[in-house]
């Protein structure tokens, strides 16, 4: 489980096919704290570490190596990854962690697109557009998780959502570096799923 609060931003240094997708991570994590069969939410997808090591790039304290399906490619953007793109991570909650965001289980549910972006100030509002089957999740004031992001949303309307960002949580994810027309890993509430599950059943 996770919070949706980032801690580092990671950056793809290798992709190797060998059947499943081999993808290793360059990160300020030290990698001595970083247990084999550990769990490490990568733009929001919930990984397992099968190697880490001493950081062999500029920057990098240390490094991860995970692996991704083909159905983990097809559902999240991971596909899309290429050697320097820049992922949000998150280590996996602890018991007695602060629970600064809400609970994540790091099981994308689609992906969402940017359809715009607008600076008020020194924030960014974000307009995004959710797939049809998970707009029904999605409420104003409630939680979503975008690349691995805690985020509130602020509006809805149909399939398209509003999320604003304050300059700290560009400074500190790779938000920063979005544009109109990127995809992006949405996670939908568990509560709202469960809500809506009960909703179902009772109608």
């Amino acid at each position: 489980m996770f919070t949706g609060i980032v801690t580092d931003i990671g950056t793809v240094r290798l992709l190797r096919q060998e059947g499943d997708l081999r993808v290793r991570i360059g990160t300020t994590y030290d990698p001595a704290g970083i247990e084999l069969g550990a769990s490490i939410a990568c733009d929001g997808v919930c990984l397992t570490v099968i190697d880490r090591g001493p950081g062999e790039a500029e920057g990098d304290i240390g490094w991860f190596d995970v692996q991704a399906s083909a159905e983990t490619t097809g559902v999240t953007t991971l596909g899309t990854w290429a050697l320097g793109s820049q992922v949000n991570l998150e280590r996996a909650l602890r018991l007695g962690d602060e629970l600064g965001g809400h609970i994540v289980s790091g099981h994308v549910d689609g992906q969402a697109v940017i359809t715009a972006m607008t600076d008020e100030g020194d924030s960014t509002r974000v307009t995004l557009r959710a797939p049809d089957a998970l707009a029904r999740y999605i409420a104003p004031k409630g939680s979503v998780a975008l690349n691995g992001t805690s985020l509130t949303v602020n509006e809805v309307d149909g399939t398209t959502f509003g999320i604003n960002f304050i300059p700290h949580t560009k400074a500190v994810t790779n938000w920063g570096q979005a544009a109109v027309g990127d995809k992006v890993n949405l996670e939908i509430d568990t509560l709202a799923r469960y809500v809506a599950r009960l909703q179902d059943w009772n109608s």
